[in-house]
């Protein structure tokens, strides 16, 4: 299964898995990479620089095969070195690093001088041609089904997809409620180079997340997820709980952030996924929990994934043969 996506990053199946925040390590990230894919470590997972540097060699301890790493740069009143972090990944000499936020374009000029292919996260078709003006090598395009940040548009990557498969030059990576071999050969089929899944690899084996979040995102449907801080212009699409469903209220009275600040607190989330307590902070999660119903190995899914991916493009193309 050859794209220019594969070609790039080399790597056997067009499938990247996302840069997910106290869920990106080594352990899945290799799994990922040993899968036949593209693991991506999450760079502020790690609490220091150097942290991610041990992070890295533990990987490359795990995989022969090439991965990347994410960072991700969003407004904070106590930001991250972001600068030492780069630093560290382009010491590392990844295969590539994928940017989100609003990423300086000096950054992608250091990573690019140093050899790393620059994978940038958008969830609009106006940022993703600014990206690639200012030298992005591949656009991971958010459609709203996903996890996390989709932005305020709305829009669906049915839309979104082939969209930006119209306006780009560089390589696509389709995100955002795709899950198993049917989305797969949908998101090539609209344009896309390949695939970026997040939820769906927090429901594998290798996943570094308790057992009982990994069952609550196999119990959910496509109905169980919530958008939070929709009023303060920063949505998040996460799994529907007690804590989400809190959140949603209280934004419905006219919560400011300080209000909910100790409930979507960033260390109660991980804590939560670590003590398998579904109800124990905000999780991200998106749309595509509607499609999971076990919780294979990384590799298991690749292939699986792969061979749906190729069963669907054969009846679709015999069907008007």
């Amino acid at each position: 299964m050859r794209t220019r996506i594969t070609d790039m990053l080399g790597v056997t199946y067009p499938i990247v898995q996302g840069g997910m925040m106290w869920v990106g390590t080594a352990q899945l990230a290799a799994a990922v990479s040993n899968g036949g894919g593209f693991g991506i470590i999450t760079a502020l997972t790690q609490p220091t620089p150097e942290a991610l540097w041990e992070e890295i060699g533990k990987c490359r301890s795990l995989s022969d095969r090439p991965f990347g790493v994410n960072l991700t740069m969003l407004p904070s009143i106590n930001p991250p070195p972001y600068e030492r972090y780069l630093d560290t990944i382009v010491r590392s000499k990844v295969a590539a690093i994928e940017t989100a936020g609003r990423v300086p374009p000096e950054f992608m000029a250091i990573a690019k001088a140093a050899g790393l292919k620059v994978i940038h996260k958008c969830v609009s078709l106006r940022h993703a041609l600014s990206a690639q003006k200012h030298g992005a090598d591949a656009i991971s395009i958010d459609g709203f089904e996903c996890a996390g940040h989709p932005g305020d548009d709305d829009v669906g990557g049915m839309v979104l997809i082939p969209a930006a498969a119209r306006r780009l030059s560089v390589p696509i990576i389709a995100s955002g409620g795709i899950g198993d071999g049917r989305g797969m050969a949908a998101a090539l089929t609209l344009g896309a180079d390949g695939v970026n899944m997040g939820t769906r690899f927090c429901a594998t084996r290798e996943a570094p997340i308790h057992d009982n979040i990994k069952q609550a995102l196999v119990a959910a449907s496509e109905r169980d997820t919530r958008l939070i801080f929709r009023t303060m212009h920063n949505t998040a699409r996460v799994l529907r709980n007690a804590i989400s469903e809190e959140v949603v209220a209280a934004e419905a009275k006219g919560a400011q952030f300080e209000d909910i600040r100790h409930l979507v607190a960033g260390q109660r989330g991980r804590e939560a996924l670590a003590a398998g307590d579904p109800n124990g902070g905000v999780i991200a999660a998106g749309q595509v929990v509607g499609l999971i119903d076990d919780v294979p190995t990384c590799a298991e899914l690749i292939e699986r994934m792969v061979s749906e991916c190729r069963e669907r493009l054969r009846h679709v193309t015999a069907s008007f043969n």
